[in-house]
């Protein structure tokens, strides 16, 4: 179905994009092919920064470029539906930034969508990714610390952004939950799986989006799970299991860390060292590139029903938390 070189397109052109689009140029089966921003100016000054064979000023002409088999959207989190439906609906697979969508709603529909086109969707959540998750999983999976009895998970920042950025910006799909505190939530399911309790906190700004975010999540073995994430401080953004043998814990940033530390009862602390390549996405981009070149619809690592575990969760605490966005109204 692909010739030698898969071809990327970038929708959205901001910061991440551009750490993004630095390692992708680090993949053998990667090339970039076309971006676009609505900015004309912007568009062509990134273009040409990073040697895209094409540079548009209008979404609908890079999704409708012949030649882009992949689009990265990059754009803020109340466009993912709208963008990723675009690509979808002109044959393009997509690999769309968390979250992939505002509720549960959109991201079924995106996910319906893709399946029926037999196109390829990914969340791009690049901590599944990490060498240093990747260690996390096998870890637990051989059970060094025993059974699992508790996780902690942080993030928080203490923001500066105008009232207006994105960060604040309810219209915008801001608020410190879908920012950030998709991460610790993420990094539950991944080791805890579904929980059958949450309970949920949280504190609004002014513009009516969470600055701080709090759950705790309880499983059916009783194991449980304690998150929070903030734009209000900076936090340690650390995470520990907690286990009937010992802790593991990932050092800051711990959602796409570098550093293990395996903790037993009664033995000295032992200190991995697992560096990811480039600035950390180099791994999502080789996952897709390997998923397009064997034909796959959707990731085994980062499956659809991973991404739908995650918006539920996410939905039941904004419920929770009476956090509201416009996207909501929207009839699908």
């Amino acid at each position: 179905m692909y010739c030698m070189l898969i071809n990327w397109g970038i929708l959205g052109l901001g910061k991440v994009a551009e750490k993004f689009v630095a390692d992708l140029l680090l993949s053998k089966d990667a090339k970039l092919a076309a971006v676009a921003s609505r900015d004309k100016t912007n568009a062509e000054a990134f273009g040409k920064k990073f040697h895209a064979l094409y540079y548009y000023d209008s979404y609908d002409a890079l999704v409708q470029n012949p030649e882009i088999d992949v689009v990265y959207i990059a754009t803020p989190h109340s466009f993912h539906f709208e963008h990723t439906m675009l690509c979808l609906k002109n044959g393009k697979s997509v690999l769309c930034e968390k979250p992939m969508g505002m509720n549960f709603g959109e991201v079924n529909a995106m996910i319906t969508e893709a399946t029926k086109r037999k196109l390829f969707l990914m969340e791009a959540m690049w901590t599944r990714f990490i060498p240093a998750t990747e260690k996390l999983i096998l870890l637990l999976q051989e059970k060094i610390i025993g059974e699992i009895s508790f996780i902690r998970a942080d993030f928080g920042f203490r923001s500066t952004a105008a009232p207006e950025s994105r960060v604040f910006n309810k219209a915008l799909g801001g608020g410190a939950l879908l920012d950030i505190g998709i991460y610790p939530l993420y990094l539950s399911l991944i080791t805890l799986g579904v929980p059958s309790e949450i309970k949920a906190v949280a504190r609004k700004t002014n513009q009516g989006v969470d600055s701080f975010s709090a759950q705790l999540l309880s499983y059916a073995d009783r194991t449980k799970a304690m998150l929070e994430s903030t734009t209000e401080a900076n936090t340690p953004v650390e995470a520990t299991i907690y286990g009937s043998k010992g802790t593991i814990r990932l050092f800051s940033r711990f959602h796409h860390c570098e550093r293990i530390a395996i903790q037993l009862h009664e033995k000295s602390e032992e200190i991995i060292h697992i560096p990811y390549v480039g600035n950390g996405y180099f791994h999502e981009i080789e996952e897709v590139n390997h998923c397009l070149l064997a034909n796959a619809i959707e990731s085994t690592k980062m499956p659809h029903q991973m991404s739908l575990n995650l918006i539920k969760l996410m939905d039941e605490i904004r419920k929770q938390t009476d956090l509201h966005y416009p996207a909501d109204d929207r009839v699908l």
